[in-house]
Formats: C-alpha cells, sequence, structure tokens
C-alpha cells in the first residue's frame, strides 16, 4: 500500500472511530446548514462571503459557516439531546503552516455536562483514538504561575504592559485579553511542548468568548497536544439576553478594529428566547490537527 493511500485509510479510520464512540453513548449525529444568512460576529475569525442565484435574478447574500455552533446550538433549544457533528468549515483570512482557509471540525455538545466532565470525555476520545499518553491539566492561572511567576488573573493593563516591555514584545494593546493572549503565547505555549496532552481551564473572564463566567474566570478550556492547540471548549451560555451581550461585545472591539461590522442573527437570538440552551458544555476540535497529532 502505497503512502498516500495509507494516509487515507488512517484518516478514515480515526473518523470511523469518532463516530463509532459517540454512537456508543447515544450522542446524535447531526448535520446542520453551511450557507448562513449572517457572518460570525468573533472579533478574531471572518466569514466568507458568497452571492448566489444571480442567473435566476434573484442574487442573494450568504456567508460560509466558520462552526457549526449557532445552528447546533439551535437544535439543543429545540431539545435535541446530546449531539455531534463532523463538518467542513471555512474562514477567511487564515494561513498558515497550521492554519487554513477549509478545514475539518468536529463540535459535540453534552446535556449536564459541567467542562470538566466535558474534558474527561475527549480524554476518553483520546485512548480510544490510541492516544494514551499522561494528560495534564492545569488553570490558566497555574499555568502562568508555574512558567513565569505572573499573577495573571490579578494583573491590569498597566502592570501587563510593563511585563511585556521587559520582555521586550509589543505592549500598543487596546484590550486586557489582548496582553494576556501574547504573554501565553510567548511565556506558556512553549512549555506546552513538553506535555503530550495538557489542557488548560479557566481563562480569563475577559477571554469568555460565549462561555460562563464566574468571578474573575470563564469556563473555558483549550487542549493542547505537544503545544499545539487541538480543541476550544466552553462550559456554554443558556439565556438570548446573554448571548446578545457578548454578541454586542465582540461589534464593538470589530469596529474599534476597523474590521467589518455583521448584523447579529437575530433568529437565533428569538428561538433562544422562547426556548433557552438546557445546561450544557460543547467543544471544537480540528481534525487535521487531531489526526497528525495522534498519529506521531
Amino acid at each position: 500500500m502505497s503512502k498516500f493511500k495509507e494516509n487515507l485509510v488512517n484518516y478514515q479510520n480515526l473518523t470511523r472511530k469518532i463516530r463509532d464512540f459517540f454512537y456508543s453513548r447515544q450522542v446524535i449525529e447531526v448535520v446542520t446548514p453551511s450557507l448562513l444568512d449572517t457572518p460570525t460576529t468573533d472579533v478574531y475569525i471572518d466569514s466568507i462571503e458568497l452571492s448566489v442565484n444571480h442567473a435566476l435574478s434573484k442574487s442573494s447574500k450568504f456567508y460560509l459557516h466558520t462552526s457549526p455552533e449557532l445552528e447546533m446550538k439551535r437544535l439543543l433549544s429545540k431539545g435535541s439531546g446530546d449531539i455531534f457533528q463532523i463538518c467542513q468549515v471555512f474562514r477567511d483570512n487564515e494561513q498558515g503552516n497550521i492554519n487554513s482557509n477549509e478545514f475539518t471540525m468536529l463540535e459535540f455538545y453534552r446535556v449536564d455536562f459541567d467542562m470538566h466532565q466535558l474534558m474527561d470525555e475527549i480524554e476518553e476520545l483520546l485512548v480510544v483514538l490510541g492516544k494514551n499518553d499522561p494528560v495534564q491539566k492545569m488553570s490558566y492561572a497555574q499555568a502562568f504561575f508555574d512558567f513565569s511567576d505572573i499573577d495573571i488573573l490579578n494583573s491590569d493593563i498597566e502592570e501587563l504592559k510593563k511585563i511585556l516591555q521587559s520582555l521586550g514584545l509589543n505592549s500598543d494593546y487596546d484590550w486586557i485579553e489582548d496582553m494576556q493572549t501574547v504573554l501565553f503565547v510567548h511565556l506558556i505555549e512553549p512549555k506546552l511542548k513538553d506535555i503530550p496532552v495538557c489542557f488548560i481551564y479557566d481563562f480569563p473572564k475577559h477571554q469568555a468568548a460565549l462561555a460562563q463566567i464566574d468571578g474573575l474566570v470563564a469556563n473555558r478550556f483549550e487542549m493542547y497536544i505537544k503545544g499545539i492547540e487541538i480543541a476550544n471548549g466552553y462550559q456554554e451560555l443558556q439565556s438570548s439576553e446573554d448571548y446578545r451581550s457578548r454578541f454586542n461585545q465582540e461589534l464593538i472591539k470589530r469596529e474599534k478594529l476597523s474590521k467589518s461590522i455583521p448584523a447579529i442573527d437575530e433568529q437565533f437570538l428569538k428561538e433562544l428566547s422562547s426556548s433557552s440552551l438546557p445546561f450544557c458544555s460543547g467543544v471544537a476540535i480540528g481534525i487535521e490537527r487531531l489526526f497528525t497529532l495522534t498519529s506521531l
């Protein structure tokens, strides 16, 4: 068998094992639309815009989904229960050694799971996929204490600015979360390369995205394999009001950065206002990265 064909077979086996894992746990596989009426509001992710039906004189504007997140949350709000999806996603302005405009994503949601239960399940999935390395879990704050002796949760903008300057890094940022992220990339991620599998959880509240907030931290986690981010998960927001607030915060930042200001998905908020999400946790995992790093 050629190396090329062997890779195809191995990739097929990976996705089959993922599906079997969830089927065995009665998690329903779903398929949601890839063409959406509204783009993402995420500050650092851009949707790809399409115009269709020109020849029919019914030209319409759509956006390729950057993740199936909101569409899957629609299903959760309607009572779907536990669900998963493996699909292609599309993002503009993404190019690099490990980034691409199109890639495959596994996204799944577990009702009545907190984020620690979800991390445990991801660990069990890794074992099924043949990744039996020891798993280390540490909070965002603990990682900074252990690897840089910085009290990241209690350091304000001016303190972080001084730390960045002392390291010879750019300190010209408007938001504290950008400073935290730059320090994480330069001080923490290099240390994670020595850890086979590592979960970083309890991100600072300013990096909550669409996760629940508890005091100074967001109920959010990321998983790294040999220093490469593979997964991003949340203990999910539940109410329409919370989602609207987060979307608006993102739009304010996009405007400040002179980026396009998309319309908020009002239909999504309307559906949540009548039937909010159940308590649940969800995660997105990059399949190509997972395949590469579990094969090493």
